[in-house]
């Protein structure tokens, strides 16, 4: 099915599955998952939430991304230990390292990726999974351990698996607090 917007024409899929969250219950219901169950994820679900990634905006479209998966249980051991000893990488059912690569976008290499990782991270809670953003750890051992060439930039690691833990809400700030209107500090107001 095709929508005309304006001048401009897309694809529109629509899916018949159920289990999938919309965007913004997805973005509310999102939380930082520190305890895994040790199952595995299917893979048409793990190519659902790789696709999410795929399709993230980039500047310039230049798509200076790339991304390690990493499912074999002594690998994810090995990185475990390159990441401060967060000892629940271990228990998710795929860790991905998101690797920038300089050479694409020497501005944005390490900015865009992270664009993709969240959209990672909401695929991965509409199909009912938990990930968590990884930033503490040692870029070399991770790319001696996974092979990346020293050229490219790990920017972060997410763990990827069926939670094992019900984390509540954290606090948010007021929008008022954080959204400023036509200038700094003159509070936003919705109409």
């Amino acid at each position: 099915m095709y929508v005309k917007a304006n001048k401009f024409q897309c694809k529109v899929h629509f899916t018949e599955e159920k289990n999938i969250l919309d965007v913004f219950e997805a973005i509310k219901t999102r939380r930082s998952i520190r305890k895994y169950l040790q199952e595995p994820i299917p893979d048409d679900k793990l190519e659902m939430i790789f696709e999410a990634a795929r399709l993230a905006p980039s500047a310039g479209n230049h798509q200076p991304w790339r991304f390690v998966v990493v499912q074999d249980a002594n690998r994810k051991k090995a990185l475990t230990a390159a990441a401060n000893s967060q000892t629940f990488l271990s228990d998710a059912a795929a860790v991905v390292a998101a690797v920038g690569d300089p050479e694409a976008s020497a501005r944005w290499h390490e900015k865009d990726p992270m664009i993709a990782l969240e959209h990672m991270a909401l695929a991965a809670a509409a199909l009912g999974y938990g990930t968590c953003w990884i930033g503490a750890f040692d870029e070399d051992a991770v790319k001696r351990l996974l092979k990346i060439p020293a050229r490219m930039r790990v920017v972060a690691l997410m763990p990827i698996g069926l939670s094992n833990e019900a984390p509540d809400p954290r606090p948010r700030k007021e929008l008022s607090e954080i959204f400023f209107k036509e200038e700094w500090q003159t509070p936003w107001r919705a109409l």
